[in-house]
């Protein structure tokens, strides 16, 4: 069902100019991950053109990958706009290859983490007990947190500065900020689509006014070459079995991360939504895992999912597949003409920073809802709040793990990487000694509803059930035992419930005969005139709240049992 909140929802197609100008505002954040492949250049002695080189090459390794995953058939892509970027849990293993064997080998190793994360996404369906609703929520949510450091030194000019706050980059990121969150919250039509791009517009020009965009910057941006060819500049590739290690766990991490991205375009697609569909995600991962494997070939950055991207889409309410043709056909262009690519490399700090500020704000939120989608236990609060510790402290104390061996380096060279293993092991241990199915006697004095709600909420909790789910299942529950305790002098019953994350089943014992499932709704008379008025009443207000409900008789007991699609 097409979400109303959508102003252009996932089969809507934007016009040619509408298409252009979301896609550049989409490009305009993809465009602050190449600072990444720049980086890993200029850490090994790397030369400007090979710089350039590499920032093209991640462009198209990008358009590919924002295409492929746009993909509605076929076992490529998750047929949602989920665009690529460099992504920044490769940055230490890449570090590691250029370090061995220069550009060539962190190209051949890019390759090899291509291919090793579609291989895991032809078994990931079979792993769906590794990503609870707590566990991608908390990976949404770390992705933004994740980047606030980096987000806050550019909004509050800590390059100009040092240290300290520079006035005049508070400022213009101020104003940028405001100006997005004002036309985002208060104005309508093309101004809330374009909200990013008309504030990233007023963030250039008030950094021009105040010195933070010097006029040589543009000069030497126009004085670039209109085309080039960058493959004439392409190293080759070359491999090390030992950096497959960190490669691998680079992988993983990029993959969850994924999963928790992918997630989060399901839940803002469908009206619907109750749980992730991982035949779907693992049709996206193996489309994110393609983007990679071109960066490879290429000569780009490792591409993965842009949860920045994904925020974007949510505050701008256009999630069209079809604009993923228009990004891709940008990346492309800016791969083959550096001039027109400049334009974002001399984007001022302040506004990188207002930008980033603005998008993870939604994204953080939405990680927030999806763990809030399930009930939580203390074992499921354990999880959230461990995993988001773990993840800071590698924020807040680095120097704790510089001496970890070179195959853990991925893990805790960002607060995401540790916070998303710490979530995926967690998750784990507190698995173990969870009964997927429990059961509990009723006497004939109990309090049905005190029993029955507290036993439902705290197996609920410990399970992640969904809230809503748990309250129809505890009711019908208590609907039936108060039914068959007016309609008998009443023995002993036994509830016995199942769960396993895609079904709810509830099974009622009793002696006697089960009660009689009215088809319609008793009628004022019946409930006046007749001693079983209450009891059919009953009855058929619990058939009401159950998906499906059954009874049978077996060696002179009743056997209920009710259903629930989870």
């Amino acid at each position: 069902m097409r979400p109303p909140n959508l102003i252009y929802a996932l089969d809507d197609r934007p016009s040619p100019s509408i298409g252009t100008l979301l896609g550049l505002q989409h490009v305009s954040i993809v465009a602050i991950a190449f600072v990444f492949p720049v980086l890993l250049v200029r850490e090994t002695g790397g030369t400007t053109l090979e710089a350039s080189f590499m920032v093209s090459m991640s462009m198209l390794a990008g358009a590919v990958g924002v295409v492929v995953q746009a993909l509605k058939r076929g076992p490529l892509g998750s047929g949602y706009l989920c665009p690529q970027v460099c992504g920044p849990s490769f940055l230490t293993a890449s570090l590691l290859a250029a370090h061995a064997g220069g550009l060539p080998l962190v190209l051949g190793m890019t390759m090899f983490a291509g291919a090793f994360e579609a291989l895991l996404s032809r078994v990931l369906h079979k792993l769906r007990f590794l990503f609870p609703a707590e566990v991608t929520g908390v990976i949404v949510s770390m992705v933004g947190i994740t980047v606030i450091a980096v987000a806050g030194k550019n909004f509050l000019g800590f390059e100009r500065g040092g240290n300290a706050i520079d006035p005049s980059s508070l400022t213009v990121a101020m104003i940028t900020l405001l100006t997005m969150i004002g036309l985002n919250v208060w104005s309508k039509g093309n101004l809330k689509l374009f909200c990013i791009l008309v504030g990233m517009l007023v963030g250039y020009g008030a950094a021009m006014t105040v010195g933070l965009l010097p006029v040589d910057e543009l000069t030497q941006t126009l004085s670039q070459p209109i085309v080039w060819n960058p493959f004439a500049h392409h190293p080759g590739w070359s491999f090390d079995i030992a950096l497959t290690g960190p490669f691998a766990v680079a992988v993983l991490c990029s993959m969850l991360k994924s999963v928790g991205d992918l997630t989060t375009c399901q839940r803002i697609n469908k009206t619907n939504w109750v749980r992730p569909d991982m035949e779907n995600i693992r049709k996206g991962v193996l489309g994110d895992a393609t983007g990679c494997f071109a960066a490879g070939v290429f000569g780009g950055m490792a591409q993965s999912t842009s949860s920045a991207n994904i925020g974007l889409s949510i505050a701008t309410k256009a999630t069209s597949r079809t604009l993923s043709l228009f990004i891709g056909g940008i990346l492309a262009l800016l791969a083959f003409c550096p001039k027109l690519a400049a334009i974002f490399a001399v984007m001022p700090a302040p506004v990188v920073g207002a930008t980033l500020f603005f998008a993870l704000s939604f994204m953080i939120v939405a990680g927030v809802q999806i763990m809030t989608s399930r009930m939580l236990d203390a074992r499921k609060t354990f999880v959230i709040g461990l995993s988001i510790i773990a993840g800071l402290l590698v924020d807040v104390l680095p120097e704790a793990f510089t001496a970890v061996p070179p195959i853990l380096q991925p893990v805790f060279s960002s607060s995401l990487s540790a916070c998303t293993i710490t979530a995926v092991l967690l998750n784990l241990i507190f698995r173990i000694g969870i009964k997927h199915s429990v059961r509990i006697t009723i006497s004939k004095n109990d309090p049905i509803g005190e029993i029955i709600t507290q036993f439902m909420d705290k197996q609920g909790a410990a399970w992640g059930a969904r809230p809503e789910i748990i309250a129809r299942a505890s009711t019908a529950v208590m609907e039936y035992l108060e039914a068959l305790r007016e309609a008998y002098d009443p023995n002993p019953a036994t509830v016995q419930v199942s769960f396993d994350e895609l079904h709810l089943k509830i099974q009622i014992l009793h002696q006697g005969t089960p009660l009689p499932i009215p088809e319609q709704r008793p009628t004022p008379e019946t409930l006046l005139e007749s001693e079983k008025g209450m009891t059919l009443m009953g009855a058929w207000m619990c058939a009401r709240l159950t998906d499906n409900i059954t009874s049978t008789t077996f060696n002179g007991q009743a056997v209920v049992k009710m259903h629930w699609e989870h």
